[in-house]
C-alpha cells in the first residue's frame, strides 16, 4: 500500500478515471421533470442504491465571511425537501459563526462510482429550535454526549481533555439521563441554483444547470429553457 500511494503522489499527472461512453451521455431529455428537486432525488437514490458509496449523503459544504474569505469541510446532509438540504451542526462551530456573517453557501456531491457530481448554491438559515431538539435526540445517545462535551472549532489542550469532560457528563447524567440539547442544530440551505454532472471519457462532460427565475431572466427556449415550479435550465460548456 505505502509503494501504491508513493507511485501515485510522484505522478499525478498521469492519474485518470475512466468516466462514462458516449452512449451514455446525460441529455436534457432525460429530465423526466424540469425542476432540480426531482432530479436530484434520482441521482440520490441511484447514490444510495450503489454498494461502492458509503455515505450518499456526504457533502461538501463551503461557507464564507462577510470578507468572503472561504472555508470547506464535508458534513451529512439529513433531510432533503422541496425547499432545501438540512443538516446539523455546533452553532459555536466555525461554519456557524460564517453562517451568521455570510448566509450564502454552496454544496457539492460528489459520488464517485457513478461520475457524478451536483453543486448547489443558496442561502442557509438556522431550523426551528423544536426541529433541532427532536433530531438531536433522535441520534445515538454516545453522538448526544459527543455534542454537548465537545465545543468545536475552538482550541483545546488536547484530547485528555474531551475525554475528561465526557466522563464528567457521564457521571452527571447517569445511564439515563436526557442529555440536554447544546448550542447545538440545523441549518437549511434553501437553493438558487444547481448544476448537475456527469463525467465523459472524452472530457466533454455533461452540464445541466438550473436557475430559479427572476424578472431579469431571458428565456428563448433555444439555450435557456423554462423549466417547472420557477426554475429554467440549460447546458454549459464542460
Amino acid at each position: 500500500m505505502k509503494q501504491f500511494i508513493r507511485r501515485m503522489s510522484s505522478d499525478l499527472a498521469s492519474l485518470r478515471l475512466k468516466y462514462m461512453e458516449k452512449k451514455d451521455i446525460f441529455l436534457e431529455k432525460d429530465i423526466e421533470v424540469k425542476e432540480p428537486f426531482h432530479l436530484f432525488r434520482k441521482w440520490l437514490d441511484d447514490a444510495c442504491k450503489t454498494p461502492e458509496i458509503l455515505e450518499p449523503n456526504a457533502v461538501c459544504l463551503a461557507t464564507a465571511t462577510k470578507e468572503g474569505v472561504p472555508s470547506s469541510r464535508f458534513v451529512l446532509m439529513k433531510s432533503v425537501t422541496e425547499t432545501g438540504f438540512t443538516f446539523f451542526t455546533n452553532y459555536g462551530s466555525r461554519k456557524a459563526k460564517e453562517i451568521n456573517e455570510n448566509p450564502n453557501v454552496a454544496m457539492t456531491f460528489y459520488w464517485v462510482p457513478l461520475r457524478r457530481q451536483v453543486r448547489i448554491e443558496g442561502k442557509a438559515e438556522k431550523v426551528p429550535t423544536s426541529d433541532s431538539e427532536e433530531y438531536f435526540h433522535q441520534r445515538p445517545r454516545d453522538s448526544q454526549i459527543g455534542a454537548l462535551a465537545s465545543p468545536q472549532s475552538q482550541t483545546i489542550p488536547g484530547r485528555d481533555y474531551l475525554d475528561q469532560i465526557e466522563a464528567e457528563i457521564r457521571q452527571k447524567l447517569g445511564p439515563d439521563g436526557v442529555v440536554p440539547l447544546p448550542n447545538w442544530g440545523g441549518y437549511l440551505v434553501v437553493p438558487h441554483r444547481f448544476e448537475f454532472w456527469q463525467g465523459q471519457s472524452n472530457r466533454l462532460h455533461d452540464r445541466i444547470q438550473f436557475r430559479k427565475t427572476d424578472d431579469t431572466t431571458a428565456v428563448d427556449n433555444k439555450s435557456v429553457f423554462q423549466g417547472e415550479k420557477d426554475w429554467i435550465y440549460e447546458r454549459l460548456a464542460p
